[in-house]
């Protein structure tokens, strides 16, 4: 049944490449996800304003599987340099998710077919809004996705890992996202005479220093954390002291404590080094979604479909990597499952990361991501 539908899926992938859509405006996608939905035969519905759910019903009573798929793109320029790139200008399908929405549209015609021997719902969750804060899963779960859900799966395609390998961690899998702004004010002056200004350049530097070692002078070493610094804006003109500075990261842990850690660290080195210059300081703070944690016991499961999919010596245990998915949202809900596809391929050039203007995929992930989905929810369902 997978390789009679691997053309589809692959042709639906490059489609989805070529006409990427941006958060919250992934209306031709929405309508080509409905248009095929329907060819199968289900009946789809809208969601959370330009995602799509729909459900195969099983023949028997028992439990409700829902497969999500993320379907929005970045804001960016594709270079892939492949007959599908982009034809949208500055929106490019850089993370995966032109492949993820092909795979569950594959699963959904296979698990179509196999609805007489399923028992209970499999529900289909394409999901949109998944780059931006807050994350398209809010509305989705709002609107009552997971009303009687009893377990979530969704996978990614990874080009870290090999196309043919599968990766699944046993707890903890992605990062909470928080970011955080610090607007510091000084003195404007004159460059030649600085002992008459507040200089909120200098002082931000300091701060930006400092705050780079609160990992490693705050943390202990055994937890997972990450600081890093992306903006630091200061001054126009060589000759004038500054008199304001911004700054603004992002903090990334698993832990509440670890997180609370590091916030107050951010306040008291800001606050101390800006005490001591003279300046004035706010910090504005957003707490993004929850770690993505995977139940343990249904991770083994998992693990068991993804042997039977790829064989049980291209299944890797992967740790813990410090990006963010909102599909923690739904896991807060109901227990769920998120695990790597592998799709890089060092052989045939694919070797750039997610969020590269060259990223792309091996497509032979594509019939791995879809033989998982459908074992995953055949176990279940």
């Amino acid at each position: 049944m997978i390789k009679n539908n691997q053309d589809w899926v692959i042709e639906l992938r490059r489609y989805f490449h070529a006409h990427p859509e941006q958060s919250g405006q992934e209306y031709n996608t929405q309508q080509k996800i409905i248009a095929e939905l329907k060819r199968i035969g289900l009946q789809p519905c809208v969601a959370a304003g330009t995602g799509v759910i729909a459900d195969i019903n099983g023949d028997k009573p028992g439990k409700t599987v829902a497969l999500r798929a993320d379907i929005d793109a970045l804001e960016l320029i594709d270079r892939c340099g492949k007959p599908y790139q982009s034809l949208n200008e500055g929106v490019c399908h850089a993370c995966g998710h032109d492949g993820h929405t092909a795979i569950l549209l594959g699963a959904a015609r296979i698990l179509s077919e196999l609805k007489d021997s399923l028992s209970g719902k499999i529900r289909l969750i394409f999901q949109p809004s998944e780059e931006v804060f807050p994350g398209g899963a809010v509305k989705m779960i709002e609107e009552g996705v997971l009303k009687g859900v009893d377990i979530i799966f969704a996978l990614h395609l990874w080009q870290p890992l090999q196309v043919g390998t599968i990766g699944v961690s046993y707890g903890a899998v992605m990062a909470s996202p928080d970011e955080f702004t610090i607007n510091i004010s000084g003195r404007g002056g004159h460059g030649g005479m600085p002992h008459q200004a507040i200089d909120a350049l200098l002082t931000g530097a300091q701060v930006v220093n400092a705050l780079n070692t609160v990992v490693s002078r705050n943390i202990n070493p055994l937890e997972h954390a990450v600081l890093s610094i992306g903006v630091f804006k200061s001054g126009d003109m060589p000759n004038v002291v500054a008199d304001l500075a911004v700054i603004k990261g992002t903090v990334r842990t698993f832990d509440e404590g670890v997180r609370k850690t590091i916030f107050t660290r951010i306040e008291q080195i800001t606050q101390g080094i800006c005490q001591a210059a003279g300046a004035k300081y706010s910090i504005a703070k957003t707490f993004g979604f929850p770690p993505v944690i995977n139940d343990p016991a249904l991770a083994r499961v998992v693990a068991g479909a993804a042997c039977e999919t790829v064989g049980n010596e291209n299944v890797l245990e992967v740790k813990p990597s410090m990006v963010a998915e909102d599909f923690s949202l739904y896991q807060q809900k109901v227990p769920g499952v998120y695990i790597y596809v592998g799709a890089g391929n060092a052989e045939k050039g694919i070797i750039y990361p997610q969020h590269h203007p060259q990223y792309d995929m091996d497509e032979k992930a594509l019939a791995h991501g879809v033989e998982v989905f459908v074992r995953m929810a055949s176990i279940f369902a």
